[in-house]
């Protein structure tokens, strides 16, 4: 069954609209510059309340941040996984010691050091030239596929309730990641709009 992570959650009533879609995982933006930033203090309040619900993975996404702040971030708030989401390199996966899986914008030409044992191993995304993600911009579905045969990977990328089916027939993955394609506006997510992509994911992965 594929997964589901949906991500830029800011608030907790779009917390619980996720958790009731059916989503698996639950991402945090810890990125200042994005607009579905979220900080430490407002995180903590939803996951105060979302702790409760054991089954879901709890995600942190970090650009370019020290291991120190990811470890305490994710200590004080009680996540799963980080996801890197900017330059860093393997040696900051080793550090973090399997809890962590980088992204890249563009499917790479090595993975060396960079695909972790556990699921996902890698998140693959659109490679838009000065982002770092939440673009809507589809990414590379045919040589992400390629990599799905070898990697449990989260595809990511400009995935909207319409075209994920496509994506998981084509690619495969081991699950799919939706942010700005289950939005009514940047940063603010349409309960509908959730709901209806991951049933589209679970209907096309009962084909599989």
């Amino acid at each position: 069954m594929t997964k589901i992570k949906i991500c830029g959650i800011k608030t907790i009533t779009d917390a619980l609209a996720a958790v009731d879609a059916g989503a698996d995982l639950i991402g945090f933006n810890f990125y200042p510059k994005s607009p579905r930033y979220i900080d430490v203090g407002r995180c903590r309040d939803i996951m105060s309340v979302m702790r409760k619900h054991g089954h879901i993975t709890y995600v942190g996404v970090f650009v370019n941040a020290s291991v120190g702040t990811i470890c305490a971030t994710m200590e004080t708030l009680g996540l799963n996984l980080a996801q890197l989401h900017g330059d860093e390199m393997p040696e900051m996966l080793a550090v973090l010691d399997g809890k962590a899986f980088k992204v890249f914008r563009g499917v790479p030409q090595s993975l060396d050091g960079f695909a972790r044992e556990e699921a996902p191993a890698l998140l693959v995304d659109a490679s838009v030239k000065g982002s770092y993600g939440g673009t809507g911009v589809t990414a590379d579905w045919d040589r992400a596929a390629e990599l799905a045969k070898q990697y449990p990977l989260l595809l990511a990328g400009g995935l909207t309730p319409e075209n994920v089916a496509e994506a998981i027939e084509r690619v495969q993955p081991w699950g799919v990641d939706v942010a700005s394609g289950v939005e009514s506006s940047p940063g603010e997510k349409d309960p509908a709009k959730m709901r209806d992509f991951v049933q589209a994911v679970r209907k096309e992965s009962r084909v599989f």
